[in-house]
């Protein structure tokens, strides 16, 4: 009898573990995934529930209505190769020796001592690619395998570093365009293809969206961080014959429709592999619109200046976080926020190792969890060109510091791909500005709050010393070396 008991025990016990194990290999990662999309040029004012017009966004529209929505969501600097190093660094780019943006002649990149969100994230044991545009080197020992990235497909720069015209026809002979060579297509570490044609760039969006929906599906059984950096809408523009002629505002209008609808498949793939309610999901642009290409630019929401200027315009951004769950729905935050916040943040909920270097980016996960009483970023410092200090905030003042600086304001916009003129080199004075009455930067208020001007002073002064000042020939005790081609 007992030896008939112990078998049946026996029995039950192996049982138990069999469906134990098979339960563990068939159950979702309890670590929540992430996904990052990063639009390229798009605009404070370019999302239907930021204010767009003559065009719909329901998708992204829906994730804000589902998430989190931030009206001072700021880029680290405006212009694509610094931005993508602070979004990827949780740094101001300057600290890490990033500035502009590289184009085929580089030599420089993304120093290998410095840690990426997705080496950190890789360390936790999480599945990483990237798929769309890198622009922090295009020499191999740059490129996003060498940096955390398990899969990667994309282009090296930006798609207007090509060949072309700006009505997109091959450049003739002795022309200035022909500076660029054809726009390398690479997969892991090697260049597959080449884009060479409009027709190509018009692949793009749905290229990038369907390796990112195989991805996900590939991977629903382990956590994953899938950073996904379309092309557009930077010029030249490109849309599939799906959303072709589709929108009231023309080609621009249906580039944005276009990447909502890969916002959108990106939702459903979530939703379809059981991830839905594990995966932040992340919608922000690398910095404002490049306002002088007109009717192929995009909107400011009535913010000052645009792309490669320290005025809103150009820094501050739309942001809409999605965790169903964590992230309350349909909340709207004025807290101010940046880019170099997403890698403190992200690593602290999912559980990956903090970078041991110095950051600049601090943990925002009290907003997300709906505390409207959070104001982890105090201050942020506008860094543009090499080193030049342009600007300081602190919560809602902001003060604007002598500086030479682009504006687009005086010129007539171009219009069809082509781009009108600006002044690189306008002399911009110092002005203090209360972004709380006034976000686009129009009333010098300094001879009424001078006691905000010293304060602010004393900021720069401590972000000088920190990272160096170009304006003032300062150099900065903590910035540290760009990779450079061994």
């Amino acid at each position: 009898m007992r030896v008939s008991l112990l078998i049946v025990s026996l029995a039950g016990c192996i049982l138990l573990s069999s469906l134990f194990l098979s339960f563990r290999s068939t159950t979702k990662p309890s670590r929540p995934n992430v996904v990052l999309i990063f639009a390229d040029d798009l605009g404070y004012g370019d999302i239907g529930s930021y204010g767009a017009t003559q065009y719909y966004t329901p998708h992204l529209d829906k994730m804000a209505n589902e998430g989190m929505r931030f009206t001072n969501f700021l880029v680290a600097q405006a212009v694509c190769s610094a931005s993508r190093a602070a979004l990827l660094t949780g740094c101001y780019p300057n600290r890490i020796g990033i500035s502009g943006a590289y184009d085929h002649t580089a030599k420089v990149g993304i120093n290998p001592d410095e840690e990426t969100m997705a080496e950190l994230f890789k360390q936790a044991g999480y599945r990483t690619a990237i798929f769309g545009k890198w622009h922090l080197g295009h020499h191999r020992e740059f490129l996003p395998l060498q940096h955390g990235f398990d899969e990667y497909v994309g282009l090296p720069y930006s798609n207007d570093m090509w060949p072309m015209t700006f009505d997109n026809k091959p450049a003739p002979a002795g022309h200035q365009r022909l500076y660029y060579p054809v726009l390398p297509f690479i997969e892991g570490n090697d260049k597959v293809r080449e884009i060479t044609t409009p027709q190509h760039q018009d692949q793009l969006t749905t290229l990038y969206t369907e390796r990112a929906v195989r991805f996900i599906r590939q991977n629903k059984n382990m956590p994953f961080f899938l950073y996904l950096p379309h092309a557009m809408p930077h010029v030249p523009l490109g849309v599939s014959d799906k959303f072709r002629g589709k929108s009231e505002q023309g080609l621009y209008g249906d580039v944005i429709q276009e990447m909502d609808w890969s916002v959108g498949q990106v939702l459903k793939a979530l939703k379809d592999n059981g991830l839905d309610k594990n995966t932040i999901v992340i919608f922000t642009s690398d910095n404002g619109p490049w306002l002088n290409y007109g009717n192929h630019a995009g909107n400011t929401g009535g913010l000052r200046e645009g792309k490669g200027a320290s005025f809103e315009g150009g820094h501050r951004v739309p942001c809409i976080i999605r965790w169903p769950g964590v992230v309350p729905a349909g909340v709207v935050t004025d807290r101010m926020a940046s880019t170099i916040d997403l890698l403190p943040t992200l690593v602290s909920v999912c559980g990956a190792p903090v970078p041991h270097k110095k950051i600049d980016g601090v943990d925002i996960s009290a907003i997300l969890k709906g505390d409207r009483n959070a104001s982890p970023r105090k201050h942020f410092y506008y860094y543009y060109r090499k080193n030049s200090l342009e600007a300081v905030r602190r919560e809602n003042w902001k003060l604007v510091l002598d500086h030479p600086g682009r504006t687009y304001e005086g010129f007539a916009p171009g219009n069809d791909g082509f781009p009108g003129k600006t002044n690189e080199q306008k002399p911009v004075k110092t002005a203090l500005y209360d972004l709380r009455r006034d976000p686009g930067e129009r009333y010098d208020v300094q001879e009424t709050y001078p006691e905000i001007i010293k304060e602010l002073m004393a900021l720069a002064e401590e972000a000088r010393a920190d990272l160096g000042d170009d304006l003032q020939k300062r150099e900065g005790k903590n910035r540290r070396p760009i990779g450079q081609i061994q």
